[in-house]
């Protein structure tokens, strides 16, 4: 049967389908240490109790008809309190849009100012911008990050291609990488913008920045978040931000996502996503709207959660650290934010016990995952050539004990290799 060309040349998920192996693996009986999927397995990293309760509070006094396209009035409250109390950013709640997730928001986003044709840049790796330029139409500009930067892209990076683009896709702590801004490289990049929107005249389109920040309250150390607007306050009609509950309380399943910035922007994101009903279910709206007015019960878990998280990371880190100290071809990035790792493993060239010699990020993956039983992510699932031997390792659905054990069978596949 004929579809439609987008429909035709759409790539499914490659973490999906990393994951579809790994799942068929599992059901055979085979002990794989996941750590592929950006989500938390609920035994090892429950939702706040006070989350639960105020979910089952709200479908217990009936909360279970449509809510507002653009989210019930007391979260997209809440939110511009939480949002003005810790991060300094104040927007009225006409100017904040709630939907089941970060997902229907980012696609909006690309709906509500992207033309078909229209350049948008995004670094390499990053997660699914690629999708979304292709469901929107658009000419991705892919700017390859260095690992020398912690694969976070710089005013270098980006200044050659902001002439005539639509959409400039940041995100910090990142996705894949778990790193972040620092402060100077986000204010050049900020400076940029604002000088090419000075230069456009008032029948041009501006560039818009999308600055997804669904991590930023998972910082480790002395890692700090930074966002635009903040920075640069100049920037605020041209910033829309990601935001939502689903990464910083384990709460991927509760869909609740927001999106804020200027109201001509927002109002057309609301009417987009009106029309493909992706709001996040009422009850756990009213309950989120609940649990963020309750400051010691966010701050509770999140004293609890974060810690849990760093040590799985730090393991992992330092377990990487420790085999490229024994003279193995691998490396890490030190951890900043969010739940994922960057690791190198750097086995191109490499031959296994069967004689097969390695040669794309594709069959290191698929290497590791059947000598070591542990399944990662590599790079070229986020935009990255298959040559390059970085992969995303994310902690949320493995436990630590999981994580060390899975660390003495990597070193033994890696022996294996010539």
């Amino acid at each position: 049967m004929i579809v439609s060309k987008m429909a035709q040349n759409l790539i499914g998920s490659e973490i999906i389908r990393v994951a579809g192996e790994v799942n068929a693996m599992i059901a055979n009986g085979e002990q794989i240490c996941n750590l592929t999927i950006g989500d938390f397995d609920p035994s090892i990293y429950p939702i706040p109790e006070k989350l639960k309760t105020e979910i089952t509070k709200a479908y217990e006094q009936g909360h279970t008809n449509y809510p507002p396209a653009n989210g019930v009035a007391v979260l997209r409250k809440a939110v511009a309190a939480f949002t003005q109390k810790h991060l300094g950013l104040s927007y009225p709640e006409n100017d904040i849009l709630v939907a089941g997730g970060s997902r229907p928001l980012i696609y909006a986003t690309y709906l509500a100012i992207v033309d078909p044709g229209d350049k948008v840049i995004f670094p390499t790796p990053s997660w699914n911008n690629n999708h979304y330029c292709h469901l929107s139409g658009a000419t991705p500009v892919m700017v390859e990050t260095q690992s020398e930067n912690n694969f976070m892209p710089t005013a270098a990076d980006v200044k050659p291609h902001l002439k005539g683009a639509t959409l400039l896709a940041l995100c910090s702590p990142l996705n894949p990488t778990g790193t972040m801004f620092s402060k100077k490289d986000l204010e050049e990049i900020c400076d940029l913008v604002l000088e090419e929107n000075k230069s456009r005249s008032e029948n041009e389109k501006p560039i818009y920045i999308m600055y997804d920040q669904i991590y930023w309250m998972l910082t480790f150390g002395a890692a700090e978040h930074f966002d635009p607007v903040s920075l640069r306050p100049d920037l605020r009609e041209y910033v829309v931000y990601i935001d939502g509950t689903s990464k910083a309380f384990a709460a991927t399943g509760v869909r609740v996502g927001y999106a804020f910035g200027p109201a001509n922007v927002m109002d057309k994101m609301k009417s987009i996503l009106g029309h493909i009903g992706a709001w996040a279910p009422k009850a756990e709206q009213m309950a989120t709207a609940a649990f963020l007015n309750q400051q010691e019960e966010v701050d509770s878990f999140l004293e609890e959660f974060k810690p849990k998280v760093k040590e799985s990371l730090e393991v992992l880190y330092k377990g990487f650290k420790d085999l490229k100290a024994e003279g193995h071809a691998v490396d890490a990035i030190v951890p900043m934010g969010a739940i994922y790792l960057s690791v190198k493993m750097d086995l191109a060239g490499k031959t296994t016990p069967e004689g097969k010699t390695l040669q794309t990020s594709q069959d290191i993956t698929i290497y590791i995952l059947h000598e070591a039983k542990l399944a990662v992510v590599p790079f070229s699932a986020f935009g990255s050539g298959s040559d390059v031997t970085w992969f995303r390792l994310s902690v949320g659905g493995a436990s630590l004990e999981a994580i060390q054990s899975s660390l003495t069978t990597l070193r033994a596949a890696l022996q294996k290799l010539k």
